[in-house]
């Protein structure tokens, strides 16, 4: 999909996606085929390169069978063209590690890896498409991120060791004594006017939506410092930033600053021989 409405924004007149499935079965989301139809793009489903002859290429008409898989009919046709752009995925390469000693390089190319990203060579670390996991941008960027922080304990001659994560605050667990009232909303097309440039085609949010939106954020489970009252004066508030601290002498455990906290970062947390 990319490929092809790049094309078409560089000034060709025409372009084609053949595409072996059918629109169902496409790893693109629909609305990305509706975005290249409503550019111009066609699209030829259930069909297959066959043969190449210079500009001349043979396409032949699939069809799925009961697992979903395509089949060839015998069915082709001949087409013309002035460029063939092969978009089927992308794979790493890392066949200069075959020779790194310590390197385990699996049949599908990538490289496994210890959980602090190390290859089994020393120094030789490995994440994203490399290593056996998901392939997508977030899972890539947090195996940089992961990565990074071993590297740099590995330099100092330290080691990392990630810091406990906040148990997940289910919606159940948040106390909502306010109502916001924001309706989910689409995100408007702008006008189809000239598809020859990479202007952007959907409307982003203006600053004040965007402030409104990052505000409406309850960082669940985490401290943003919307605590109202305490009635015995337990809980003292250091200003901004600083957060509070806490007279455990004053405090009667009556809940209220619990009840108030809509974000679930205060735990009521029994003591041992007292009664509940």
């Amino acid at each position: 999909m990319d490929a092809a409405r790049t094309a078409k924004r560089l000034g060709a007149d025409e372009a084609m996606i053949i595409y072996r499935r059918d629109r169902a079965s496409m790893p693109a989301h629909d609305f990305e085929a509706d975005e290249a139809i409503e550019e111009g793009v066609k699209i030829k489903w259930l069909s297959t390169i066959k043969e190449i002859d210079q500009t001349t290429f043979k396409v032949e008409v699939m069809e799925l069978d009961k697992d979903g898989r395509p089949q060839p009919t015998g069915e082709v046709e001949t087409l013309e063209a002035d460029a063939l752009i092969l978009a089927v995925g992308q794979d790493t390469d890392t066949g200069f590690l075959k020779d790194v000693p310590g390197v385990d390089l699996q049949r599908d190319g990538t490289v496994v890896v210890s959980n602090n990203m190390m290859t089994g060579h020393e120094g030789i670390f490995a994440g994203g498409d490399m290593v056996p996991s998901e392939r997508s941008v977030t899972i890539a960027v947090g195996h940089g991120k992961k990565a990074a922080r071993h590297i740099d304990a590995y330099l100092r001659g330290t080691r990392y060791d990630k810091a406990p994560k906040h148990p997940i605050i289910e919606h159940e667990k948040l106390h909502l004594w306010y109502q916001t009232h924001a309706p989910k909303c689409e995100q408007e097309h702008l006008p189809l006017v000239d598809r020859k440039n990479f202007d952007e085609i959907l409307k982003g949010l203006s600053e004040s939506e965007a402030l409104f939106e990052a505000r409406r954020c309850l960082s669940c489970g985490n401290c943003f410092e919307c605590y109202g009252s305490c009635p015995e004066g337990a809980v003292i508030k250091l200003g901004k930033g600083n957060r509070y601290r806490y007279d455990y002498e004053l405090c009667t455990g009556c809940a209220v600053c619990f009840e108030q906290c809509p974000c679930h970062a205060i735990e009521m947390v029994s003591e041992p021989g007292f009664a509940e």
